[in-house]
């Protein structure tokens, strides 16, 4: 079985510091994940964003804004690949590795899909430097309630404006926070997370430095 090498604690440099010449490419890819029988307070099942760093046709690595138990069922979608299942494996600080659960001719049509995308990520990349929202290159921040606490986050993108972020919690429609050291209210909630508008807008060229502000 082929797997994917996975340092202690840093996913996001995984295949970087250890690639085999058969281990899967290094992706950037947004995903959606749940956790079975995970379910919020209105009976409906939690997702979280998350992003996909590596894969191949046996198992995935995720970043992730809240961690699962080794063993636990997980579901994971995005466009590239589209819906997978299999159970949490190692885990570390920055998220987990999935074991993926598939037939001998689902785990053919994925490799497939994951050949195609090694040979045009470069062009999907590159589509995506043209959007207005940006993506940060390390995508785990934390968010700091109006009370003081803090909680580990997710960034799926931000702007000048505002943020988007999945975390382990679902604050009401205009409750003040801040995520990493910029102020903001919750705007709008989203299937895996919810948006923050800034109280100011802020500066392009400081944004990442000043909402990437690693949980403790």
């Amino acid at each position: 079985m082929r797997q994917l090498h996975l340092p202690a604690d840093v996913l996001l440099a995984e295949a970087k510091a250890a690639r085999r010449p058969d281990a899967a490419p290094i992706l950037k890819i947004s995903a959606q994940y749940s956790f079975k029988n995970w379910y919020d307070s209105q009976g409906k099942l939690r997702k979280y964003a998350c992003r996909m760093v590596g894969i191949s046709p046996h198992e995935m690595v995720l970043i992730v804004p809240v961690i699962g138990r080794t063993g636990a069922g997980v579901a994971v979608e995005c466009e590239e690949f589209g819906e997978l299942a299999g159970k949490v494996g190692r885990t570390a600080t920055q998220g987990f590795t999935v074991k993926i659960e598939a037939t001998d001719e689902e785990r053919a049509k994925l490799a497939g899909k994951i050949a195609w995308h090694e040979k045009h990520q470069n062009c999907a990349t590159i589509d995506k430097r043209k959007h207005k929202r940006i993506v940060p290159n390390n995508p785990l921040s934390s968010l700091i309630m109006a009370d003081g606490s803090s909680l580990r986050c997710f960034v799926i993108d931000m702007s000048v404006s505002g943020v988007a972020v999945s975390a382990d919690v679902l604050p009401p429609l205009g409750t003040p926070l801040a995520v990493g050291k910029i102020v903001g209210r919750v705007v709008r909630h989203t299937a895996d997370g919810f948006a923050v508008k800034f109280v100011e807008a802020q500066a392009l060229s400081a944004l990442e430095r000043m909402i990437i502000q690693p949980p403790k």
